[in-house]
């Protein structure tokens, strides 16, 4: 953490507001898996070419997400199945400013995400808040309130990086924690970081290039399904399991 933030130093900032036009709500995601070796060896490489957000002088947020799905798993079984067309349902604070949004992300079978969030009052207070989240479900969700609960928490700590043309936004989540709210099992990944590149279709990006020569490869990664994986024995987990397989490779790498 203390080299990581050590290199964050060295890119210049970009605020919040600055950043407003390129909220990319309608968007391709394309997921990288990487060791902190390699994430070091990256936030070095990334000088000359990328701003990093900056808010209240910090460079590192943190995060809080809790994950709803139905009684069954419905949209962590369609995750596992494969298929492109799938729904996340989360309520996600941004620690540092206790901001809450219960938000609903819709991925097509073009790749496109689309995300739709409402703001609330706290991740406690969902029951409460109904009266907002009902008919904000029924605009936009597969599901209504009552067939969904929560069933898995998790914490991270994120760096936003933006090229210096504003066309694409970088994310870099590590420091992961893992809480299944109905097995109560736990797990940490420490030694790893999600990288995600955020554009509005196919712009020309500079990661591309930058994650290749860092040696960071391709690889999905869903927060909600490898946290279930990793801590719920119960659920499917045979299409996740090469995934997984190089995570705990990773992870033991030192």
């Amino acid at each position: 953490m203390k080299k990581i933030a050590e290199k964050t130093l060295r890119l210049p900032p970009i605020t919040l507001e600055e950043m407003s036009g390129i909220k990319l709500m309608n968007r391709t995601d394309t997921k990288f898996v990487a060791t902190i070796e390699q994430l070091h060896s990256f936030l070095t490489a990334v000088r000359g070419k990328y701003y990093i957000q900056e808010i209240n002088d910090k460079r590192i947020a943190s995060y809080h997400t809790t994950y709803f799905d139905t009684s069954d798993y419905q949209m962590y079984g369609i995750h596992h199945a494969g298929r492109q067309v799938r729904e996340k349902i989360r309520v996600r604070t941004y620690l540092d400013s206790d901001d809450t949004f219960f938000e609903i992300k819709n991925k097509n079978n073009h790749g496109r995400t689309k995300k739709k969030r409402i703001s609330i009052s706290g991740h406690d207070t969902v029951e409460q808040e109904h009266e907002s989240i009902v008919p904000f479900m029924a605009k936009h969700a597969w599901y209504t309130i009552d067939e969904i609960s929560p069933v898995i928490e998790n914490w991270f700590n994120r760096i936003t990086l933006v090229n210096y043309e504003k066309t694409e936004r970088l994310t870099i989540d590590f420091n992961l924690r893992f809480h299944h709210l109905k097995s109560d099992d736990h797990d940490r990944l420490q030694h790893i970081a999600i990288i995600e590149l955020k554009r509005d279709g196919n712009v020309p990006s500079p990661a591309l290039d930058l994650l290749r020569d860092t040696r960071i490869k391709r690889s999905g990664f869903s927060k909600y399904c490898i946290g279930s994986a990793l801590t719920n024995s119960k659920l499917k987990r045979n299409n996740f399991k090469e995934r997984l397989t190089m995570i705990k490779k990773m992870e033991n790498k030192r």
